[in-house]
């Protein structure tokens, strides 16, 4: 097999043509220095469904990879030119922690898939690598109106905020230092609209650096993350892992001046820096079940990062592999990502439990290991998961705040709202504001 190389194609025109095809899947990248490449990747050589019981989620990804990456003359290769994608629902814990987790209806702790042939495209050089005997498919160039009419909580806003004071109430007792607690919304789309039409809006109006579509036998997969779980590459001969936990956030704003202030407030805020120290400390331990002792340390510590409607912190923690650790073994030291989850991890998850429905893939991880050892796992928040059944698709999606000590129930809330705006956008056409507006005039 070789790689050639063609003319640049947008990559969600390239994947507009497979948008019904089960296994069809594309990890767009917004271009960022740390997101150079999208992959469009169609006709797997094998797949997995992993359900609850069904053994270990992390040793089925095993099975998908090779010890030999794909060699080529052509300079600049991908990082990923064949291998296993795999997308693990946050409940797929409970395969190794010994929690016994509810399970999301209609979700597997693992849905898997090998890809040898795929197309590659370099964001930064404009080019398109076609791997393994890909051939591109006809661009589409689609314009979907909003798939979704409703954009339906499934609880109300008072809910939410008990359930923060419950978890801020347990972390006075001692019983925890942090935990991630979710809200949901739900819907179905519009007969006729499938998650392409989701993921197009979503991307055009807010890109990603870790995007992805994954249509799946009955299920699909719409993710906008910005936050990277776990990225493996081999450096001067050392295979090296880095963590890149998120947490503190601050809304945009379209005034400049206030949205320099709240970008400011944010990288200012002793509560926000704590949040996020806790889980460096938290992923520090982590990664050290996997890494040579002595070397995991923090790269960068609360670093301000901006997206299109947030502001957040990010940290970077890294390590030597032990000789002999694989990228599935990686996984299975740090899975669920400690942003998500909060610490310590196995108590934050049980409190998680008792105030959440079952979280299905959000919050799970979307990894790419890579033929030869290499990974990219993305923390799948800002993502909506669909299940088709006989009358069309039905999504969820949630958002979740990092719940401390210092915790006010309805700023958390409103960190929420201000996470799931451009999903909520994507979905309906509706403004964040208009349903702040309405939610206010409901607890009136």
């Amino acid at each position: 097999m070789s790689i050639e190389v063609l003319p640049w194609i947008e990559p969600v025109a390239a994947a507009a043509p497979l948008r019904e095809r089960p296994w069809a899947f594309l990890a767009l990248s917004d271009g960022s220095p740390q997101a150079r490449w999208s992959y469009l990747a169609w006709e797997p050589e094998a797949t997995v469904r992993l359900d609850p019981g069904g053994g270990d989620p992390f040793a089925a990804l095993r099975g998908l990879t090779g010890a030999d990456p794909l060699m080529s003359d052509v300079d600049e290769p991908p990082p990923f030119t064949g291998g296993g994608v795999g997308l693990l629902a946050y409940e797929a814990a409970g395969a190794f922690d010994r929690l016994d987790l509810p399970r999301a209806t209609g979700w597997p702790d693992l849905f898997a898939a090998r890809y040898a042939r795929l197309l590659a495209f370099d964001h930064h050089r404009r080019r398109v690598l076609a791997i393994g005997g890909a051939v591109p498919p006809d661009p589409e160039a689609p314009e979907p109106g909003p798939p979704s009419e409703a954009f339906t909580p499934e609880a109300p806003p008072d809910a939410y905020e008990a359930a923060v004071a419950e978890v801020v109430a347990r972390i006075g007792r001692g019983d925890l230092f942090q935990a991630n607690i979710a809200q949901a919304w739900s819907g179905r789309l519009r007969r006729g609209a499938d998650p392409f039409d989701l993921f197009t809006r979503l991307t055009e109006a807010s890109p990603a650096p870790y995007a992805a579509w994954w249509r799946l036998p009955g299920a699909a997969l719409v993710s906008q993350s910005p936050e990277s779980f776990l990225s493996l590459e081999a450096e001067a001969g050392v295979r090296r892992v880095r963590a890149r936990p998120i947490k503190g956030t601050r809304p945009r704003h379209p005034d400049p001046a206030r949205d320099a202030a709240l970008a400011e407030d944010l990288t200012k805020s002793d509560k926000d820096r704590a949040e996020n120290l806790m889980i460096v400390d938290l992923m520090r331990n982590d990664l050290a079940r996997v890494c040579r002792p002595g070397t995991v340390h923090v790269e960068a510590l609360n670093a301000l990062r901006t997206w299109p409607h947030v502001h957040h912190l990010e940290s970077v923690v890294a390590g030597d592999l032990v000789d002999g650790v694989d990228a599935p073994a990686v996984l299975a030291a740090a899975f669920p990502p400690g942003s998500i989850t909060g610490a310590p991890k196995v108590e934050a998850m049980k409190v998680i439990a008792e105030l959440e429905r079952p979280r299905g893939p959000w919050c799970g991880s979307l990894a790419l290991l890579a033929d030869g050892g290499a990974m990219e796992a993305s923390v799948l928040i800002r993502t909506v998961g669909l299940l088709e059944d006989q009358e069309g698709w039905r999504w969820r999606t949630l958002a979740g705040a990092g719940i401390t000590a210092d915790s006010d129930p309805a700023s958390e809330r409103l960190e929420t709202e201000a996470k799931i705006a451009a999903i909520r956008r994507a979905l309906c056409g509706q403004q964040l504001e208009q349903v702040i507006e309405s939610d206010r005039r409901g607890r009136r």
